[in-house]
This record gives structure tokens, sequence and C-alpha cells, in this order.
């Protein structure tokens, strides 16, 4: 269903150009990053666009678009591109929702209840999850889990909870560039904003950080374990560990976001034989 690689980018940075180009190069899915409305245009257009690859929303926030109107845009689309999307939903950050971000997991139990009986098969769905409870909700009601801003070592923390079933779709920060300074400074101007959100800074320093890892702009090796840089084979390491800690799926996203990654889709893409 989504392949072994993927590219995750941000929604108003995906193109169907870019969807062709991954599609060309062998990667199995594209992701729609960030929180894409309940009519999912553009996933309609991504499938428009190409022919084989997948599209996953990563993901579809429940505070803001409402599951029976995501129900009946998933149908839509199913009925047109039958088999090729996989609908991801989550529960954003709190610092983002403010005074709506109440009881988030019944909130999600709720709005995965409404999918069911909208008839949103639970094995086109994934649940961005990274804590525990989460985690088995994604494994009981849902193809798996699609965690982000995360870790190798996370992924081996979700495999153990979910168990051998379940698909882990895990995102994965990377940047081609040789140059350390410059690559960290790429990174640093990422990460910058994701280190201030509780539900990622709560997982990182219970998979390996410290507080005083990720303060002040996170120390140049807690900046290296969240988006490794360097060459072909760096890139592809990182990729490996992930697999190698239990993710079935990787979908990378190339820093700096607003570049093109037409040539770092091309080098992990050789590196990974993709199109053989």
């Amino acid at each position: 269903m989504l392949g072994e690689l993927g590219l995750w980018r941000g929604g108003p940075l995906l193109t169907p150009e870019i969807a062709r180009v991954a599609e060309r190069l062998g990667y199995g899915t594209v992701w729609v990053g960030g929180s894409p409305a309940s009519d999912l245009t553009q996933v309609e257009e991504l499938l428009d666009a190409t022919e084989r690859i997948t599209v996953a929303t990563g993901i579809v926030n429940i505070w803001t678009a409402p599951a029976k109107d995501v129900a009946a845009s998933f149908h839509g689309i199913e009925q047109a591109h039958p088999g090729r999307f996989v609908l991801g939903v989550g529960i954003g950050h709190r610092e983002n929702q403010g005074d709506v971000y109440q009881r988030p997991y019944a909130a999600l139990v709720d709005y995965l209840d409404v999918l069911d009986a909208e008839g949103v098969p639970v094995h086109r769905r994934m649940i961005s999850a990274l804590g525990p409870r989460t985690l088995r909700l994604a494994a009981e009601r849902s193809a798996g889990t699609h965690p982000y801003m995360t870790t190798s070592a996370h992924t081996r923390f979700a495999r153990s909870v979910i168990g051998a079933e379940s698909l882990i779709a895990v995102e994965q920060r990377l940047v081609l560039d040789e140059d350390a300074d410059a690559a960290r400074a790429t990174a640093r101007r990422f990460l910058a904003r994701y280190l201030s959100l509780t539900n990622y800074r709560r997982t990182l320093e219970s998979h390996g950080s410290t507080a005083s890892d990720l303060d002040d702009g996170a120390t140049d090796a807690a900046v290296d374990a969240l988006a490794p840089h360097g060459s072909a084979d760096v890139l592809t390491a990182a990729v490996r560990a992930q697999q190698e800690a239990g993710a079935d799926h990787v979908c990378v996203q190339f820093l700096s976001p607003r570049e093109d990654p037409t040539r770092a889709l091309e080098v992990l893409a050789e590196e990974y034989e993709l199109g053989d």
C-alpha cells in the first residue's frame, strides 16, 4: 500500500510536478503534510496528476476537518482512484488549537467512530500517534501509525507497543549537505518551532534526549539525530536505522523544505535502487 519509501512535504509545497517525480523514481507514497481541509482537494489533484503512487495525508486535523466531511471526500476519491489514498488523521498540537483542545484522546476516539459509521475502512486510515495509549488505539482502529518528528528510538518503542501486524510509517528529516555548519543551520531553522511544542518535546525527552539537549537551538548532537546531514551514504544510513528499528515505511522530508527536492529524491532512489 505505501511502499518502502515515501516523500513527506508540506501541503502548499507539494505540487503535482513533484508527485510525478517521486512516482517516476519509484517512491511508493507522497504525504500531504500539514492540516489539509476536509474537502481533500489537493489529494485528488495529486492523484489526478499521477498513475500509481499512493497519496496519504500527514495529517488531517480532527479539530479542523469534520469527520463526516472527510469521510465523504474519502469516498469520492476512492471512486475516482480506487485503492490509492490513505487517510492519516491526528490531534495536532495544544499550542495551535487553544481552548478547543479538550480531552484529545476521547475526541480522537469519537472521530474514528464517525469514520466507522460513514464506512471509511480501518485498513485505509492511519493515526499520528506518539504515546502508548494512542499507539494502541492506532493498532486497534487503523492500519497503523504515522509518527512525526521522532527518532529511531521512538520507532523501536512504537513497534514494541503496536505489535508486529500494524504498520509504522515514520517521517524522517534529512539534509543533503556535507557542510556540517550549513546543514545544521538549515536544520535548526526548521526545528525551532517543533522543539517548542509540548508533545514533541515530551516524546523526545522520553526516548533519549534531555531538556538541555533540546534547549537554546539544541546541541549539535541533537540536531544531527533529528535531521541527519551529509552524503547519500549518511542519509541512507538514517533511513535504514528507522527500518531496522521497526518502520515498515519511511517518508523522507528534505530540508530546507522550500527547496526543490528532486536532486535529493534522485540520490536516495539511486541508493535504494527504487526504479529497478
